[in-house]
């Protein structure tokens, strides 16, 4: 997995946590400037999102799915997986910070820099309380539209995952067995979701 400095921050103050700036004139390169305070900051379409550091639950099912996906990743061999923080930048107006995510990689090698991965094939995003509005809205409506294959939900006080894919109008919901098919050719990537969570969850 690849890591990544912390994003700078934003003004302590400035913003309520985990909520949208009501302007949507934010790009990149703004986002980029600002200043560091601990928040994770994305932009979305001009609309920037600011979210307070992560509970210990959501860290625990990140490292518990990045212990099971990564594996399975290099195994099939056609992407390579990574985590947040990261810059992963969808146009001038729009950076993303997926929790995890797999991604091609750029001329069959690891990128040197963020702005070298050009086709993420799976997006993954652990629900806070902070995040569930721009991770099930602002966040998954921009990846339909970018074409990102697929996008997970993970709902840790549901148990469930929510799956999209860039036609879907309703996610699929999945609170038995999640199933990745990532290559025709390959075996798909397989997660039995109620024993994931009581891992996660229950210790």
């Amino acid at each position: 997995m690849v890591g990544h400095e912390l994003l700078p921050g934003f003004r302590r103050g400035a913003h309520i946590m985990g909520m949208p700036q009501a302007a949507r004139d934010w790009t990149v390169q703004r986002v980029l400037a600002l200043p560091e305070d601990g928040n994770r900051h994305e932009v979305v379409d001009g609309e920037l999102l600011v979210t307070p550091s992560p509970t210990f639950h959501h860290q625990d099912a990140v490292l518990a799915l990045a212990r099971r996906l990564d594996p399975f990743v290099r195994s099939v061999g056609t992407g390579y997986l990574s985590i947040s923080p990261a810059d992963i930048e969808l146009d001038e107006r729009t950076l993303v910070q997926p929790d995890l995510f797999v991604f091609e990689l750029p001329g069959g090698r690891r990128p040197e820099r963020w702005k070298d991965i050009n086709r993420i094939l799976l997006a993954i995003e652990v629900l806070s309380p902070s995040s569930a509005r721009a991770d099930r809205f602002v966040k998954r409506r921009r990846y339909q539209r970018q074409g990102i294959p697929e996008y997970w939900i993970v709902d840790l006080d549901s148990r469930l995952v929510e799956r999209w894919r860039p036609g879907d109008e309703r996610p699929e919901i999945l609170s038995e067995t999640l199933a990745w098919q990532v290559a025709e050719d390959a075996q798909p990537f397989e997660l039995h979701l109620p024993a994931f969570f009581a891992e996660v969850l229950e210790g």
